[in-house]
C-alpha cells in the first residue's frame, strides 16, 4: 500500500495560465511577438558588436555578453511556454524540467555577476577616465566575461545536481510556466532543506555581492559627476549610465520581487506575471534600452544596411 502510495514521477504537467480560449490565444500572439523579437533584437546586438569597429569598447562588449545570456534564457523558456499556451497545458519530463531549470539559474545568475562588471566598467570609465583604456583592456574583459560564464554555470550546478536526486510522488502538477526552483521542491517527497539552504547560501555571491558592488559603483559615480562644472558634462556623464541603471532596475525589481519578497500575499497569477517579465520582457526590453537613442549602435546598423543594400546591387 505505502508502496503504491509513494509511485515515482516521471513527468511534470505544467498548467499555465487556466485562462479563457481567447484570452490564452491572445497571449499566445503575444508572447509570439515577443520571443521573435527579442530573439532578433539580440542577434542583432551581438553581430554588430562583432563586426563594427565603433562598438569595439569594453561596454559594447559586455551588452553583446548580455545579449547572449537573453538568448538563453528566453529560448530555455518561450518554446515550452508557447506550447503549453496553445495546448491549455502540457506534459515536462523531471530531466528536461531540471535541465531548463538549470539553464535558466546558470543565466540568471550570469546576469547578476555581469551587470556588476558592468557598473565596475562604467566606474572606471567615468571615475578613472586617464586610466580607463589602460584598466578595461580587450583582455581583462574577456577573462571577467568567462569568470562570470563559469562561476555561474558551476556553482548553479551544485544545487542542480541535489535537485536531480529528489524523489518526486505523488501529485505531479505544477501550477506554473515553466520548471522554477519554488514550486519544483514544493513536489519532492525528499527532504529538501539541503537545497533550501544551498540556494541561501548561493544566492550571496550572485545577488548580494553585485548589489553591493553596483551600490558601491554608482555612489562613486554620482559623487564624481556631481563635482563636473558644466551641466552638459554632467548630462553626457550621466547619459552613459541611464541605459545600464534601467536594465539593472528592471531586473533587480522581478527577481526580488519573485524570490527575496515573501509571497504569501501573492497570487500564483501575479507569480506567473512577475516570471515572465524576467524570463521573457527583460530579454526583449533589453536591446531596446540598449539600442534607443544610442549613435553608436543606430551608426552601426545604418553602416550594416547600407553594406547589405550595396551587395544586393
Amino acid at each position: 500500500m505505502q508502496e503504491s502510495n509513494l509511485t515515482v514521477v516521471t513527468e511534470f504537467l505544467l498548467l499555465g495560465f487556466q485562462i479563457s480560449q481567447y484570452l490564452r490565444i491572445f497571449l499566445f500572439c503575444l508572447l509570439f511577438v515577443v520571443y521573435c523579437f527579442a530573439l532578433n533584437g539580440n542577434l542583432l546586438i551581438i553581430v554588430l558588436v562583432s563586426t563594427s569597429k565603433n562598438l569595439q569598447t569594453p561596454m559594447y562588449f559586455f551588452i553583446s555578453q548580455l545579449s547572449i545570456s537573453d538568448i538563453l534564457v528566453i529560448t530555455d523558456i518561450a518554446p515550452n511556454m508557447l506550447h503549453i499556451l496553445l495546448n491549455n497545458g502540457g506534459t515536462i519530463t523531471v530531466i528536461d524540467c531540471i535541465t531548463q531549470l538549470y539553464f535558466l539559474g546558470s543565466s540568471e545568475a550570469f546576469e547578476c555577476l555581469l551587470l556588476a562588471v558592468m557598473s565596475y566598467d562604467r566606474y572606471a570609465a567615468i571615475c578613472n577616465p586617464l586610466r580607463y583604456s589602460s584598466i578595461m583592456t580587450s583582455g581583462y574583459c574577456l577573462i571577467l566575461s568567462i569568470a562570470c560564464w563559469v562561476s555561474a554555470f558551476s556553482f548553479v550546478l551544485i544545487y542542480i545536481i541535489k535537485t536531480a536526486k529528489l524523489i518526486f510522488c505523488g501529485s505531479s502538477t505544477i501550477d506554473h510556466l515553466f520548471c522554477d526552483m519554488v514550486p519544483l521542491l514544493e513536489l519532492a517527497c525528499s527532504d529538501t532543506f539541503v537545497i533550501h539552504l544551498e540556494l541561501y547560501i548561493i544566492s550571496f555571491p550572485f545577488i548580494f555581492i553585485p548589489t553591493i558592488i553596483i551600490v558601491i559603483s554608482y555612489t562613486y559615480i554620482v559623487v564624481t559627476v556631481l563635482r563636473i562644472p558644466s551641466s552638459s558634462g554632467k548630462k553626457k556623464a550621466f547619459s552613459t549610465c541611464s541605459s545600464h541603471l534601467t536594465v539593472v532596475s528592471i531586473f533587480y525589481w522581478t527577481i526580488f520581487s519573485i524570490y527575496a519578497i515573501p509571497n504569501k500575499g501573492q497570487t500564483i497569477t501575479m507569480s506567473k506575471i512577475l516570471s515572465l517579465l524576467y524570463t521573457v520582457f527583460t530579454p526583449f526590453i533589453n536591446p531596446i534600452i540598449y539600442s534607443l537613442r544610442n549613435k553608436d549602435i543606430s551608426k552601426a546598423l545604418q553602416d550594416a544596411m547600407y553594406k547589405a543594400s550595396l551587395s544586393l546591387l
